[in-house]
């Protein structure tokens, strides 16, 4: 995908709704009533192919939501030696409204997977800002047998959100990635995960908190 191709379902000009005051104590603020807007700089890897990968952001500004068409995880059967492992690294230019700054509290994943009895899985993933230190893996196992549908949330607490810098533009970087293991599992019979809803749709949705910069 090329770098900076703004895509269509995030040009809009989205205004915030009208939400009840976050606890002050808290530390969240209301979202900003100008728009964001996010680009994908770069895309890579095997779990999103080019032009498999698109971001729409919701319409209070809370939240942003990235799909997939072709992100599949497989072991045994007949699947490719190299399919057990997927991974997505998204590259996000994240345009925020003046005087506020963003951080991700917490993500949604969804999926499905079908793990032979003795099979496993596992879902993961980091996030950083451009130019600070790449964050440990949240991991999220699974264990087979299991055949249906799966959801994985990561959560951060207040104290520990990592904020965009004010005042800077630095990229967002979320790295994703799914593995399935055939373990002691008929090597003859298939496993395999993916990140995807019940519609067909692979989505993951990301919460944001707001807060206002300083003398913004």
């Amino acid at each position: 995908m090329a770098a900076g191709l703004l895509l269509s379902s995030a040009i809009a000009a989205l205004f915030a709704t009208a939400v009840p005051a976050q606890d002050p104590s808290s530390g969240f603020v209301d979202p900003p009533p100008d728009r964001i807007v996010i680009k994908i700089a770069t895309v890579n890897g095997s779990g999103c192919p080019q032009g498999t990968a698109a971001v729409a952001v919701s319409a209070d500004n809370t939240a942003f939501t990235v799909t997939y068409s072709e992100y599949l995880a497989q072991v045994g059967g007949n699947a490719d030696p190299t399919a057990f492992r997927k991974n997505c690294q998204l590259n996000l230019v994240v345009h925020v409204p003046q005087g506020f700054t963003y951080a991700i509290a917490s993500a949604d994943y969804r999926g499905f997977a079908s793990l032979q009895p003795g099979a496993s899985g596992v879902q993961r993933a980091s996030y950083y800002f451009q130019g600070s230190s790449n964050t440990v893996f949240k991991n999220h196992p699974f264990s087979g047998p299991y055949s249906d549908n799966w959801q994985a949330t990561d959560t951060t607490d207040w104290a520990q959100l990592v904020w965009a810098p004010c005042g800077v533009q630095r990229n967002f970087n979320i790295n994703t990635e799914l593995r399935v293991s055939a373990g002691t599992s008929d090597p003859a019979k298939s496993s395999f995960m993916t990140m995807d809803s019940t519609d067909g749709d692979i989505s993951t949705v990301y919460h944001l908190a707001w807060k206002e910069c300083p003398n913004s």
